[in-house]
């Protein structure tokens, strides 16, 4: 009994013990091991995730080792699921990031032609009325109680797919473009010439984040 003290969040065990006793195949399953393991836990948003790679996939009708392009619409969770499943990565230029904030993701399979078409699939907030407590999670509510949290991840491994939507897009693809280097006026250090700033780069501009100081 844990009485007034808030119900503590499933284990990372408790989650996996949880999704092979959902009925989920047993590829599905290892996403979500492989996932949880990259994340760190068992976010309810990257559980998700999982769903909506796994279901992206299949309307294509590609595998994880083809070449797909992702767009993920908000940096939260979301981005993780693509880059272990699909080894979509930033550095791989295969995963964009755009600062959204919507729970979506775009799917672009690689195309020679100058425009991609794909799939956005999304967390659909109507289906989502369906599952209260997912419903409070995800809307960052007022209403939502630390003791709700076991309940947002029974909610979300019995919804699996009920909770998403598709749609068909189309994009324009952008080529890689070849670039000359330039040297920051200020640290002397090289970037591409298109990313400097008045002769500056963009770490001694508008991004700087840091200052230097004598190391001991």
């Amino acid at each position: 009994m844990y009485g007034m003290q808030e119900i503590p969040e499933y284990s990372d065990p408790e989650v996996i013990r949880r999704i092979s006793g959902q009925g989920i195949s047993p590829q599905l399953q290892e996403y979500f091991r492989r996932c949880i393991d990259f994340h760190g836990y068992a976010a309810p948003g990257m559980l998700i995730g999982v769903f909506m790679v796994d279901y992206a996939l299949e309307v294509l009708g590609k595998a994880p080792t083809d070449k797909i392009f992702v767009t993920s619409e908000t940096h939260k969770c979301l981005p993780d699921p693509p880059q272990v499943i699909m080894h979509a990565t930033a550095g791989n230029h295969r995963l964009r990031i755009l600062p959204i904030g919507k729970f979506a993701l775009s799917m672009t399979p690689f195309t020679s032609e100058e425009n991609a078409r794909g799939i956005r699939i999304y967390l659909d907030r109507e289906k989502l009325g369906r599952y209260p407590a997912a419903a409070l999670w995800y809307d960052n509510s007022p209403g939502f109680k630390g003791s709700m949290k076991r309940q947002v991840i029974d909610e979300i491994l019995a919804a699996g797919r009920d909770i998403l939507s598709v749609e068909c897009i189309r994009m324009k693809v952008s080529r890689k473009q070849k670039w000359r280097s330039a040297r920051c006026l200020k640290c002397g250090e090289p970037v591409p010439e298109d990313l400097m700033e008045q002769g500056l780069c963009a770490g001694c501009g508008s991004m700087a984040y840091y200052e230097k100081y004598a190391c001991d």
